[in-house]
């Protein structure tokens, strides 16, 4: 158990620790995004719809944003973004991700402490291990919108091997290199865990047992018994989500999902506000900067 354990936390939490530099440079430019102030305390920190109204943000400063402009945020700023984000439309094909660690974290470490005080699990693995491991194993996520289903890619079955166990795994091409399936999770619209004025795109690791091509092992570990992982993602703008897991509704970290294909082809429908949410959008109506 604690092996098939350690290497799905592996996958699923740290994958995307190395590589940075494969998404930094699609990016190039600096947004111009103001944040409200806020203190230490939790009661010094805004109202997410205050936080809207006071300081919308223009479209064409969402085009620039980067992985490497969000890891220079603090988990406050990444909070105030991620409120000031629509669903936009439930993605589909290959997305590349990266875990974001946010400015003043402990990054790596922080995410080799929470998995090893995970209750049970006996794991407790270094950032370094972590970070290799991640690069190795982990190259993103697939969606496939029409049936309301995710599955993770892995380029590398090597170390899965022994407790993946026999049989065939799907797997798709993506950029001339093959791509393995594993680790299903469901597709809705649903409550965001941090801002319930309007809905996110939920992947649900929870009931997966019913998907097509769920393997019992190691699979069963990211739903509910296991290590109930559940995801929440909003549009940046066409081909970029901002993204935060939980484990058992304890927030653990944030990334982004990336799709080159997808933000070059809908960009300038972006830029002109055409592209709409698909998941409810609150009472409360978006407020976004025209300058």
């Amino acid at each position: 158990m604690s092996r098939i354990a350690a290497v799905f936390i592996l996958l699923t939490l740290t994958a995307t620790l190395g590589g940075c530099d494969r998404i930094k440079s699609w990016f190039a430019g600096k947004p111009d995004i103001a944040f409200a102030p806020y203190g230490d305390e939790y009661a010094s920190k805004p109202d997410f719809a205050q936080v809207e109204y006071e300081y919308p943000i223009p479209l064409k400063e969402l085009v620039k944003v980067t992985p490497k402009y969000l890891a220079g945020l603090n988990q406050e700023q990444l909070d105030q973004l991620y409120a000031r984000l629509g669903s936009g439309p439930i993605p589909d094909g290959p997305f590349d991700g990266e875990i974001v660690f946010p400015h003043g974290s402990s990054g790596k470490l922080r995410a080799a402490e929470i998995i090893g005080g995970l209750k049970g699990l006996g794991v407790n693995f270094k950032g370094k291990m972590l970070e290799t491991a991640g690069e190795a194993l982990w190259k993103g996520k697939v969606f496939y919108r029409s049936e309301k289903v995710l599955r993770n890619r892995i380029e590398d079955l090597a170390v899965l091997r022994p407790v993946i166990g026999p049989g065939d795994i799907p797997k798709i091409d993506v950029d001339g290199k093959d791509a393995w399936l594993l680790f299903p999770a469901k597709l809705y619209c649903g409550q965001s865990l941090i801002d319930s004025r309007r809905e996110s795109i939920i992947i649900d690791y929870a009931f997966t047992d019913d998907i097509r091509g769920y393997r019992e092992k190691p699979d069963f570990l990211a739903g509910r018994r296991g290590l109930k992982v559940r995801d929440e993602i909003r549009m940046v703008r066409p081909g970029l989500y901002l993204g935060r897991a939980y484990m058992d509704h304890a927030f653990i970290l944030n990334f982004v999902l990336y799709s080159k294909d997808l933000d070059q082809a809908g960009r300038a429908e972006f830029e002109a506000g055409q592209i709409k949410d698909e998941c409810w959008s609150g009472t409360q109506k978006r407020v976004l900067a025209t300058r």
